[in-house]
């Protein structure tokens, strides 16, 4: 007797919006669904993006077409945002999205509260990449997961086989350095945080690197299209095309190559053709695809090299291509000394056998020989326009008592306490180096070597035990998760019973019993988030990193840790990079120096001096602040830093060479 066939269910195709003609664009293409940002809240600030007029039309449009919208939220909300934020989650709520895609958990906690009917999308941002992660989300009332990057194949199918809610992967475009809400680059080199929707790109930059000036990060772009039956066949629910600040053309070009090979795999040859036209980098399968030695590219522009620069006048420049070109393409000319990026638009141009010449004033700024790109070739036109909202019904929103809602995230319990300090160190070649009568609480962030070595019986341990605690690193892979779940159950079975997790669903990886806080990873920058916390019985949790003062001080709930020395982890990657110097040394434009170091196969990128707040320390007591850390997870260990930087926290003095970070500029 044969066995009954399995029916493989088709995924959705999930295409990015930035503006109505995207919007048209992806819907002419055969999406099942968009994504698209407000002109609020959203991963992509410089998009266009929709206003709640524009939102409400579309909306009306894809459900016509039985086309799924789901709205961006993902990002880290500030404290004094919380009013506007209750509004939007309203105004969705009203408007019955098909889904919110979120990172922050006091979005989380807003939403499931006081929005029940709207479906949360746990975004990228929020590090997911284990099965404890979805499933811990999917208990919360997450519906969908939107998987970090960085997932091996084997992996993908070993959490798909542990996994109780719908998983979404990315299958195309480009691709960040580090782990997707955990760099910290951009915000430290201005402010402008990669978790507010404003990064700088800091992974895309030329850095010096000894003699020498290269694109040390710079990925290539993703390409999934080869792995797309392996998806459908573990049953992916949704394959994600990345590019809200692409172009429609690109939307249109990549989301019809998918569905092509969607609808038949027959079409992979047309659909390869098709993607070759996206006007993206390179392509890598990355980790998905197996290829990562050569994920990293030199050239971290967008565009397709078509020819070189043959000749230039006052007025204008000539180059050679096979290419055909029309009128509205637009070309990039990329200075083979400088690397500088001119953009020329085709207008008016003469073609003469394969020889263009368009008009350009770049006479001295270019040299022959320059290479041509092309980036941007208009081959649909779409629709700039919705609709009349006017002709709308009236949106019924639900009253609000926003004070009750506010009043509702308070924490009891803010109650002044003596100052606490507490250490955190990377190495048990600290501990010989330290007087635990200094300190309420020491953490322990080590590597899993030194973890395969620790005697958790040994005398000066036990000792101390009951100021120990045990810290989980940012990045678990789905194989590694029994290694930390046993290293767990041991410690607490010795009496190292109170964990750091570095993601809120790290506590399922702890037994029964055991105590557990949060460190910086889980981002604490709003009182909902710290309500949601108390809620999940945190004993403590730690402020961000790339917090500032003012946000810091608007908020209610002042029981979290304030970090007032460490080295930020301004990169956290799982793919290798190759810094020339012998002293992993490299330096940004302005010669600001980094460091690179590499923890259990994880690349970091550490400034060379580190953040010290210190001289804060007086106002911060007087505003109801009393747990501090100073972190030597980053600093290289040395016999008198300890003695140094304890004696600098007790005076409150400043430490110099060093930064603020964010703390006093602000981020945006």
């Amino acid at each position: 007797m044969k066995s009954a066939s399995i029916v493989v269910r088709k995924p959705e195709l999930l295409a990015p919006v930035g503006n109505v003609e995207s919007f048209y664009a992806a819907l002419n293409a055969g999406a099942d669904a968009v994504y698209l940002g407000l002109q609020e809240f959203n991963a992509r600030g410089r998009a266009s993006n929709f206003s709640r007029p524009m939102l409400r039309l579309a909306v009306q449009k894809a459900h016509e077409k039985k086309i799924k919208i789901y709205v961006t939220l993902n990002i880290l909300i500030k404290n004094k945002e919380i009013d506007a934020l209750i509004d939007v989650l309203s105004f969705l709520d009203s408007l019955r999205v098909d889904g919110i895609i979120i990172q922050d958990w006091g979005v989380f906690y807003l939403a499931r509260k006081y929005f029940p009917r709207l479906k949360l999308h746990a975004s990228t941002q929020m590090g997911i990449h284990n099965s404890v992660g979805v499933n811990f989300g999917a208990l919360k009332g997450i519906v969908r997961t939107v998987l970090a990057r960085e997932i091996t194949m084997t992996e993908l199918e070993k959490l798909v086989s542990q996994s109780t809610s719908e998983l979404e992967v990315f299958v195309h475009g480009a691709l960040c350095y580090s782990f997707s809400g955990m760099c910290l680059y951009s915000s430290y080199s201005g402010g402008q945080g990669a978790n507010r929707g404003i990064c700088k790109q800091s992974c895309r930059r030329v850095y010096q690197d000894g003699d020498e000036h290269h694109s040390l990060f710079s990925l290539k772009d993703n390409q999934q299209i080869e792995n797309l039956q392996k998806l459908i066949q573990l049953g992916i629910h949704s394959l994600k095309i990345e590019g809200r600040m692409k172009s429609a053309d690109y939307v249109y070009q990549v989301c019809k190559a998918y569905r092509m090979v969607l609808d038949d795999p027959k079409n992979m040859l047309e659909a390869r053709q098709l993607l070759e036209m996206d006007m993206g980098r390179e392509k890598t399968g990355y980790f998905l695809g197996g290829k990562v030695s050569d994920g990293i590219t030199d050239d971290s522009s967008n565009g397709i090299l078509i020819g070189k620069i043959t000749d230039i006048d006052r007025k204008s420049i000539s180059f050679q291509s096979f290419l055909k070109l029309d009128e509205g393409f637009r070309i990039r000319i990329r200075n083979q000394k400088d690397d500088e990026q001119l953009y020329v638009k085709m207008e008016d141009f003469r073609l003469n056998g394969n020889i263009y010449k368009v008009q350009a004033k770049l006479f001295g700024k270019v040299e022959k020989g320059a290479d041509v790109l092309l980036v941007r070739a208009k081959t649909q036109s779409f629709s700039s326009r919705l609709g009349n909202i006017s002709l709308l019904p009236e949106l019924k929103q639900q009253p609000l008592k926003k004070q009750d809602i506010k009043k509702s995230i308070q924490v009891e319990g803010n109650k002044a306490q003596k100052p606490m300090l507490l250490l955190r160190i990377g190495s048990p070649e600290w501990l010989p180096k330290l007087r635990f009568d200094d300190y309420a609480a020491v953490i322990l962030s080590y590597k899993r070597s030194d973890w395969e070595k620790f005697d958790a019986h040994a005398t000066f341990i036990q000792q101390n035990k009951q100021k120990i605690r045990i810290e989980l690193p940012k990045f678990i892979s789905e194989n590694r998760l029994d290694f930390y779940r046993n290293l767990a159950a041991k410690f607490a079975e010795s009496g190292l019973d109170h964990f750091f997790i570095s993601h809120l669903s790290q506590k399922e990886l702890l037994p029964s019993g055991a105590k557990f806080s949060c460190n910086e990873n889980v981002y604490v920058l709003n009182d909902a988030a710290a309500r949601f916390l108390s809620d999940e019985q945190m004993s403590e949790f730690m402020y961000p990193l790339e917090n500032d003062l003012e946000n810091l001080l608007s908020m209610s709930n002042k029981l979290g840790i304030v970090s007032l020395y460490f080295y930020p982890e301004l990169f956290l990657s799982r793919m290798p990079v190759r810094v020339h110097q012998d002293n992993h040394l490299f330096a940004d434009e302005t010669n600001k120096k980094f460091r690179v170091a590499v923890k259990d196969g994880i690349t970091i990128v550490y400034p060379s001096i580190p953040v010290a707040l210190f001289h804060y320390r007086n106002q911060l007591e007087k505003s109801g602040f009393n747990r501090f850390l100073i972190d030597y997870s980053g600093e290289m260990i040395s016999a008198n830093v300890v003695k140094r930087i304890l004696k600098k926290f007790q005076t409150g003095e400043s430490i110099n060479p060093s930064s603020n970070f964010n703390f006093k500029l602000g981020l945006k």
